[in-house]
């Protein structure tokens, strides 16, 4: 797959991985035949593969409908979603008109999101228990919420992909060898203040963690070439004592807490498939 001017990611997200392309692309095949990405989130890795054309074909997926949505609609009728933004307009007042919409046809959700990211507070998805968006107005002077340009580029990055609600278990069963998956799933927390550790309906805790864990292992397992993202904790290192673990710095500035934000450290965990370790004791982070 090859394309024109390269798509940047459409949406902010926590845990965005644009500044760590480099570091995420030199350990993924040059080569893949299926790109599997289970935690799609902001799609900025898929962007960059595919801008580079290095996959013949791609499965995106996450557990979150109004992430699916988006993309979906990109690739369907990314002109009615620009259309649709096009009728917004930047106030607090049509913010929060906005917000409180409950759109049920695919173009009109994926805009309503798109819109709500780019103005709301911080770039924050949050959803209550009852899966109501509930991030307050962001005071922004002039958000470009629509960036037709940049928009049409994502559709056309997306075309002949395949995008799927779905559980990442499901998805990663698919993987063979050939193939790559970067898994990219939130975040362990680094302490029991944690802000991002339910970002949707379906939060995501320890027992998901270790079965995720679990699922990486079968695919190096499986021959299938993989790289993970996870915070640096004690908790992280012990789900993935055993494989190659290397500590990368990078900003993060989407959290509510202005005292959080900045530089941290992460873990980039790379599945090995047997044809190519080496017969040494894999890096471990510390």
């Amino acid at each position: 797959m090859t394309l024109g001017a390269p798509a940047r990611p459409v949406l902010k997200w926590a845990g965005g991985k644009t500044q760590l392309l480099p570091k995420i692309l030199a350990r993924l095949p040059e080569r893949i035949d299926t790109y599997f990405e289970p935690f799609v989130g902001g799609a900025a890795v898929f962007f960059a593969l595919a801008a580079r054309g290095s996959f013949r074909r791609a499965v995106l997926a996450d557990r979150n409908p109004d992430l699916v949505a988006v993309y979906r609609a990109l690739q369907q009728d990314v002109e009615g979603v620009i259309r649709a933004l096009g009728r917004m307009s930047h106030s607090e007042s049509e913010y929060y008109r906005v917000r409180a919409l409950s759109p049920r046809g695919l173009v009109q959700r994926a805009a309503r999101i798109i819109y709500l990211n780019k103005t709301g507070y911080n770039g924050l998805y949050r959803v209550n228990r009852s899966g109501q968006f509930n991030v307050p107005f962001g005071k922004y002077k002039n958000p470009n919420f629509c960036d037709a340009e940049n928009l049409r580029a994502a559709a056309a990055a997306l075309q002949g992909v395949e995008i799927a609600e779905a559980d990442f278990e499901a998805v990663c069963a698919r993987a063979r060898p050939g193939d790559a998956v970067y898994l990219d799933p939130p975040y362990v927390p680094l302490s029991k203040t944690s802000y991002f550790t339910a970002y949707d309906r379906h939060p995501f805790g320890q027992l998901e963690h270790e079965r995720l864990a679990r699922v990486f292992a079968e695919l190096e397992g499986r021959g299938v070439d993989a790289v993970l993202s996870n915070s640096n904790t004690p908790e992280t290192r012990a789900l993935y004592r055993g494989f190659r673990a290397e500590k990368v710095k990078v900003a993060r500035n989407i959290n509510s807490r202005a005292s959080a934000r900045g530089p941290i450290d992460e873990l980039l965990v790379v599945a090995e498939p047997a044809p190519r370790r080496v017969k040494r004791p894999r890096s471990r982070a510390s």
